[in-house]
């Protein structure tokens, strides 16, 4: 993308090194690695390879380290929209740059747990919880959807399927380290990596478009004065909104519910954890393949038809699994799950810029992604208090396939979007708000 003669170098300056630099495809790569560590990374498929060892060596049950989650989840989901307003507010680099160098220790800090006192373990998931919100996916897309508007779908495919590479190597490693140095220092490990592949790719790559910027995009608007509704009218006024996040409350809920535990699954079936690890990191290839097909699809297709069989696919997965077919099916089953959760994270901040615009996006689209937050931390905790009671995850899976069939259908009456991709020339502000209304 060109740049203006206001953003050029001095006579100092690479004139071509900082034009190719600030390119907004830059944007979308520091994303794809900063998401790499991102709150569900590090949270939630990371938990899953953390989840026996650690549990054997301080002596907590599966559903009381699942409740810690729980709360981490609960608690992201609260910070998520305020991170987002703030962000909205003071600009992605002010709320962000802090926020992930203390997410960073405050995983770190994870290396002190003890099953005494027992209130200790939650206030170190609760910190990573508060932390956390600034490492979710929905941050990182509001920033790229104020950059895209023709090619949105894709540069938000691109961009998460940044967890995806994180599931397929970052659980890998942990579970490496647990083996070779103890769960301890694999949380240390995993706090240094958070700062060297978040806090460095955000620093020099991450921002806000410019009034240049924007003029030379195919983003309609100006920075002051973006198109849309804001968070309060989306909350009270949009029954779209409230059938959106109970939609991906209930995926989050069915699909974490299930790959969170899913080493254990494959572990408690016989399979050794290696393989059952590595099922994991083939669910983030999944994952990744699920982002950006689903990306390409939406600047395609009608998005809630995308979002359907988005719920479809992960819904045949945990049937597989519930039905205990041995040889390949669970695998199969894993691989299903991963290629429906790639599609949906993509598909949230893509419906909230697009049922609802760009003027509140890092508030919408986080108050939104707080729902499917907390589906992710009552759907692990449902499946660990599911394995204590009855020493089998299946009456859990059978819950989320209804559940998944329950969803799909909250997207049916979505209807046309009231800001879809400009196409030529751009629509005036007037006419964008007559049609939002």
């Amino acid at each position: 993308m060109a740049i203006s003669a206001a953003q050029l170098p001095d006579k100092h300056g690479d004139y071509g090194t900082i034009a190719a630099l600030r390119n907004r495809w830059w944007i979308v790569a520091a994303s794809v690695i900063g998401l790499a560590v991102g709150q569900g990374t590090i949270e939630l498929y990371c938990f899953g390879v953390f989840l026996k060892p650690l549990g054997d060596d301080i002596g907590l049950t599966r559903g009381t380290l699942s409740s810690g989650l729980l709360m981490a989840s609960v608690i992201t989901a609260l910070a998520t929209p305020i991170v987002g307003l703030l962000i909205d507010r003071y600009g992605c680099r002010t709320v962000m740059l802090p926020g992930i160098a203390a997410f960073a220790l405050a995983i770190a800090a994870r290396s002190t747990m003890q099953s005494s006192p027992l209130p200790l373990v939650y206030v170190l998931f609760s910190l990573s919880g508060v932390f956390g919100a600034v490492q979710t996916p929905i941050i990182y897309a509001a920033i790229v959807c104020k950059w895209f508007d023709r090619e949105r779908g894709l540069a938000l495919g691109l961009a998460m399927a940044g967890t995806g590479l994180g599931v397929i190597v970052v659980p890998q490693i942990v579970n490496f380290f647990i083996h070779a140095a103890g769960w301890r220092s694999a949380y240390l490990f995993l706090g240094a990596v958070i700062f060297a592949c978040a806090f460095l790719p955000v620093a020099l790559f991450v921002r806000e478009p410019s009034a240049s910027d924007r003029a030379q995009s195919d983003i309609p608007g100006n920075a002051a004065n973006l198109l849309g509704s804001t968070i309060a009218e989306a909350v009270t006024r949009s029954w779209r909104f409230w059938s959106l996040g109970l939609a991906f409350l209930v995926g989050g809920i069915a699909i974490f519910g299930t790959l969170v535990h899913a080493v254990a699954i494959l572990a408690d079936r016989g399979i050794a954890a290696n393989a059952a690890v590595a099922a994991l990191s083939v669910a983030g290839v999944a994952m990744i393949v699920g982002r950006v097909a689903s990306g390409c699809c939406l600047d395609r297709f009608h998005g809630p038809y995308v979002a359907i069989a988005s719920f479809l696919v992960p819904m045949a997965g945990i049937a597989l699994l519930a039905s205990g077919i041995s040889g390949l099916a669970p695998f199969i089953g894993i691989l299903l799950c991963g290629t429906g959760m790639g599609a949906q994270i993509g598909l949230q901040p893509f419906f909230a810029s697009r049922y609802f615009g760009l003027k509140s996006i890092g508030a919408i689209s986080g108050a939104m992604f707080s729902l499917f937050l907390i589906g992710t931390g009552v759907g692990p905790y449902i499946s660990g208090v599911c394995f204590d009671i009855w020493h089998s995850y299946v009456p859990a899976l059978v819950f989320y396939v209804i559940a998944l069939g329950i969803g799909s259908v909250l997207f049916v009456p979505l209807g046309p979007y009231p800001f879809s991709a400009v196409r030529g020339q751009r629509r005036s502000f007037t006419e964008q708000r007559a049609k939002q209304s």
